[in-house]
């Protein structure tokens, strides 16, 4: 269904490390999730993700790319795997983001949202709807907005409460595999055990 939405709508998205599993299929023998992800896409929605662009730049009105171009990335903008972690020195982030031309980007990956500024990076980790991983619950997601008299990008984070209980009415009526234990990782809202 989120699919559909997505699809009814037209609302862009980039390609993230899951998806990039659903495509593969070489999982498919060792994980019931991808199991379960594909027979409940079928053959387009497979074909929807391995569309998906890796990312997405966009340029403000009247911006000069890529100097002030906003860049949207599923982990970091070299690949879907590598995380930008916030406990990363300016050093390790600056490694990550080496050649790369924008002045903020929107990320996700580690469902840990946050904002930091890093040399003339901006950077935004928006991605914590569905699963946080920052011991808060709540759903979690970013807003960036072109500044045209700074001539800068601006974020804000904005919460939400997390609908528990009917998340887990529709696992529990679904036939995800390890519905149970899934949903015990959600309320943990953590990576730590």
């Amino acid at each position: 269904r989120v699919i559909e939405l997505i699809r009814e709508r037209g609302f862009a998205a980039v390609q993230g490390n899951t998806d990039a599993d659903i495509v593969d299929g070489r999982l498919f023998d060792r994980n019931d999730e991808i199991r379960y992800a594909r027979e409940m896409i079928g053959e387009d929605g497979i074909d929807w993700l391995a569309s998906l662009p890796f990312d997405i730049r966009i340029t403000p009105p009247g911006g000069t790319s890529p100097d002030e171009d906003l860049l949207i990335v599923h982990a970091n903008p070299h690949n879907l795997f590598q995380a930008i972690d916030p406990s990363y020195s300016n050093r390790e982030v600056k490694t990550i983001l080496q050649g790369v031309e924008a002045q903020a980007i929107a990320f996700g990956h580690i469902h840990i949202c946050y904002i930091r500024q890093v040399d003339n990076y901006l950077l935004v980790d928006v991605s914590a709807v569905g699963n946080p991983k920052d011991g808060d619950l709540r759903c979690k997601y970013g807003v960036l907005t072109w500044i045209e008299t700074t001539r800068r990008w601006d974020a804000e984070l904005r919460m939400l409460p997390y609908p528990l209980e009917a998340t887990e009415a529709q696992m529990s009526a679904s036939n995800l595999p390890g519905w149970k234990k899934a949903l015990k990782k959600l309320k943990r809202a953590t990576y730590k055990i």
